[in-house]
């Protein structure tokens, strides 16, 4: 072992690791909130005020109504809830469950629905059922948001032009011609100036732009509104907020028991599913949003029902809205960049203090500002994304049928209806099997496409019956699910068919052959490719199988684990030619020494395919020349040496499965070049998944593999201008936001590092490693504390070496000089990543009082 391994026992050092199952005390801390979350709580009150308001005058609440809806969401369901960031309030997808609960039941009713809807959401959190919600199709969900924006807008409209609105859609569609021939032309104008304000106020180009478009637009298109109003001394009906000593509190619920137990299902469901959809949006905000890691956690989906149903018990029982998040809120808080609840809560206490002390000034708004404001919102939940969406799925049916049962019928008929309309166009999918045959070349080729059921059983046999005797037969199953039915008819009439003289190869989405008896079951289909005669499976040997596997045939059916599944058994073994198996007695594809249930060896020496320098016979006794190339992706392939037949099958699989899925986005790159956001800078290790690591897909990394992850610092006579060149690239070129130094455990160039003599011959492979050295001496260095994971020590000296490593490369990093211009103008990050292979956790590196500590990315999400 090297002599810069350290062997220092520090005594201070032990005493700051703790045991493994005692956590580490830290000292009370004081309450205190970011300077983040008094900005951006500021923000989404100056949203949340006058679209409380709003929300407050289409449902034909009292308006204090919203304002207390607004208050108890931020204070009540921001503590409480799961979602630390999503704001919630009185939402315009409420609206017309809301203002139809008013005009049946009175408003102290619908405060007791109010109520009553909480404690059915607490009931359901603490059932801890938050992700069944998510079940429903997102079809549905937008098409009752739509159809809610329809009929917003369409009622709003009405006081936009001057008018009052009708009670339904059709009735208000009914008194339009009518409105618009005695039209109030001073509400059209302030209406008009609102939504000019509120279309124009984002788009202001430029510096100033930047700046000015930090106001909310909504705030800025009531207010000029409301002042030019009062300027030009227009008459308008304007806010009135009657003093709080007359508000109305929740009364005994009223009215047939039947009618009352719809309308606290329909608030529940409404609040909830809004609420938690929101929540998931919520996440994926914080995820993508630029900046640097924020300590906010992935939300609690029963907690974040169970806050939403204490704030609507609340809120009910105070005169308030029914309370759900709201989208336009929640993004404004995590654009703002709010870092915790604090922000939520703080916005709540803002609307207290505004209720309270702003009634002067908000009783100068006019009701029309407020109708073309909240008419902007419902036409804004018409999204022609989410309409694209689901027309791209074939659920444009379930969407129409969602959207149009709302407008007309009302949400929870609407839904219900939806729900009718997405579990028949479900089965009708389950059931609807394409069978075709055609033949080319010779080659009889028949394709399925769909999931392969009893129902298909008939079609399949007849175009089956269609294939002539003796001929070679092409079988794709362009599926996902095979019942036994099914199974059972192609396993027939495969022995038939090869028992007459035929051959036949399936293809499709899993390999499912005898060389791999426990893999395949008919609830699956095959992507292994088989020719020859038919033997019987041996199922004795896959107790684990609900049904003998199909069995492919010959020598080469062999591994094609396809990419981008689970790694479970991701190893293979390719079998022994088909007679030497056949007399042994053996499974083809078990080894003669292996007893049953005995993993393969991954050994080269192993493989007796590997061996020889003459060419393969192929099936029909001929050879094949190994140098010849070949057409991927076709019916057969040349028999080739075991890591050439890998990568042919690995490149085909991706050409029949994964490339028709990528192919849009990869000519989208290929068009527009590429525009990475981090530079990836790791170690050769093949265990590292770059992409799985990060979730990433094309165009997100711009990846830097080498042994040992090192960074060779510049200008030194051993540097490696290739690495350098790659830093220099990205940074100036490509202008990545962030680059991140990947180290893992096990590493095998630490292994080497601390096993390194000088003395050794000088390799290629040991002059590289010589920039490592600086590792080693920053680990011997007694006046720099040891980098640490959170929670626990190293286990070991090459884990040791491997944290500090990380650390070493991000200082060589920094001595770049492209890296160092980037770090001094704010417009580059620098992140120190540690991955722990037999955890599959990774760690990242956070500098805190202690010293320098990897903390668990669940806690600390890296941003990009």
């Amino acid at each position: 072992m090297s002599a810069c391994v350290p062997t220092r026992t520090d005594s201070k050092r032990t005493q700051r690791i703790h045991r493994p199952h005692s956590p580490p005390s830290t000292p009370p801390r004081r309450f205190r909130i970011a300077g983040a979350d008094v900005s951006a709580a500021i923000a989404v009150f100056l949203i949340a005020l006058p679209l409380s308001l709003g929300i407050a005058l289409a449902t034909g609440a009292p308006l204090q109504a919203g304002l207390v809806a607004a208050a108890v969401g931020g204070i009540v369901a921001g503590r409480i809830g799961g979602s630390p960031l999503q704001v919630s309030g009185p939402a315009a997808g409420l609206t017309v469950v809301t203002a139809d609960l008013i005009q049946r039941y009175g408003w102290r009713t619908t405060c007791a629905i109010t109520v009553l809807a909480g404690l059915a959401q607490l009931g359901l959190g603490c059932l801890r059922v938050a992700r069944t919600a998510l079940a429903v199709s997102p079809a549905i969900v937008h098409g009752m948001l739509a159809g809610i924006g329809v009929t917003i807008a369409v009622a709003q409209l009405h006081i936009v032009l001057g008018g009052t609105p009708q009670s339904s859609v059709l009735a208000n569609l009914r008194a339009l011609p009518a409105q618009l021939a005695g039209l109030d032309p001073a509400a059209v104008a302030v209406s008009a100036m609102t939504l000019t304000l509120l279309l124009l106020w984002p788009r202001i180009p430029g510096r100033a732009g930047r700046l000015l478009r930090r106001v909310p637009a909504a705030l800025i298109a009531v207010s000029g509104a409301t002042a030019a109003a009062a300027l030009a001394g227009l008459v308008l009906p304007k806010v009135d907020l009657p003093s709080w000593r007359s508000h109305a509190l929740a009364g005994l619920p009223e009215g047939p028991a039947l009618g009352l137990v719809a309308a606290v299902l329909t608030t529940t469901l409404v609040c909830s599913v809004q609420s938690l959809l929101g929540a998931v949006a919520v996440d994926k905000l914080i995820a993508t949003r630029p900046g640097g890691p924020a300590r906010v956690g992935r939300s609690d989906l029963d907690r974040e029902l169970l806050g939403q149903g204490a704030a609507n018990i609340v809120s009910g029982t105070l005169g308030g809205l029914p309370v759900a998040g709201v989208a336009v809120r929640s993004s404004a808080n995590v654009q703002s960049g709010a870092v915790s609840r604090n922000s939520t809560m703080l916005h709540g206490v803002l609307v207290v203090v505004a209720a309270l002390l702003m009634v002067p000034i908000l009783e100068l708004i006019p009701l029309a500002s407020l109708a073309a404001l909240v008419m902007a919102v419902g036409i804004q939940m018409v999204s022609l994304h989410h309409i694209r969406t689901v027309t791209r799925h074939r659920e444009a049916l379930v969407y129409a049928v969602t959207t149009l049962g709302v407008v007309f019928l009302g949400v929870l008929e609407g839904v219900t209806l939806g729900i009718a309309v997405a579990v028949a166009v479900a089965l009708h999918r389950l059931t609807r099997t394409r069978i075709t045959h055609d033949e080319k070349e010779g080659v009889h080729h028949v394709h399925v496409r769909g999931q392969l059921t009893f129902l298909a059983v008939p079609r399949l046999s007849r175009a089956l019956h269609h294939v002539p005797q003796g001929s070679h037969v092409v079988v794709e199953l362009d599926g996902s699910f095979m019942d036994h039915a099914s199974y059972e008819a192609l396993q027939d009439w495969q022995k038939t068919h090869t028992a007459q003289g035929g051959t036949v190869e399936l293809t499709g989405r899993r390999v499912a052959t005898g060389t791999d008896p426990g893999t395949a079951d008919p609830g699956t289909t095959g992507t292994g490719t088989g020719t020859g005669t038919h033997a019987d499976t041996d199922t004795a040997s896959a107790p684990h199988t609900a049904h003998p596997t199909l069995h492919l045939g010959s020598a080469r059916a062999e591994c094609q684990c396809r990419p981008w599944t689970p790694w479970r058994n991701h190893r293979c073994e390719v079998p022994r030619l088909a007679p030497p198996a056949a007399a042994s007695g053996q499974h083809p594809g078990r080894h003669p020494d292996r007893q049953p249930g005995q993993q393969p060896s991954r050994h080269p020496d192993r493989h007796p395919d590997r061996h020889g320098d003459a060419p393969r016979p192929t099936e029909a006794g001929q050879t094949t020349d190994p140098s010849v190339l070949t057409p991927l992706g076709g019916t057969s392939a040349p028999a080739a040496p075991l890591g050439g037949r890998q990568l042919v099958h690995g490149i085909t699989a991706f050409q029949r499965n994964t490339a028709p899925l990528v192919r849009g986005e990869l000519a989208r790159l290929a068009k527009e070049g590429q525009r990475p956001t981090q530079l990836f800078l790791t170690c050769a290790d093949s265990r590292l998944v770059t992409s799985m690591i990060t979730s990433s897909g094309p165009g997100d990394l711009f990846v830097v593999r080498n042994v040992g992850n090192l960074v060779p610092p510049p200008g030194e006579e051993s540097g490696d201008d290739s690495v350098a060149a790659a830093i220099e690239y990205a940074v100036d070129v490509l202008h990545v936001r962030s680059i991140t130094v990947c180290g893992h455990s096990g590493c095998g160039a630490m292994q080497a590092l601390l096993q390194s003599d000088p003395g050794q011959t000088q390799t290629p492979l040991r002059r590289w490693l010589r920039l490592g050295v600086p590792s080693l001496e920053r680990m011997a260095d007694d006046r720099r504390p040891w980098p640490r994971l959170a929670g626990r020590a190293a286990a070991d000296a090459v884990e040791q070496l491997c944290l500090t490593n990380v650390v070493q490369q991000l200082e060589h990093l920094r001595a770049h000089e492209s890296v160092a211009r980037a770090l001094r103008s704010g417009e580059l990050e620098l992140h120190g990543l540690y991955f722990h292979v037999g955890e599959a956790q990774a760690y990242l590196l956070q500098a805190q009082d202690e010293g320098v500590v990897f903390d668990h990315v669940g806690a600390v999400d890296l941003t990009a």
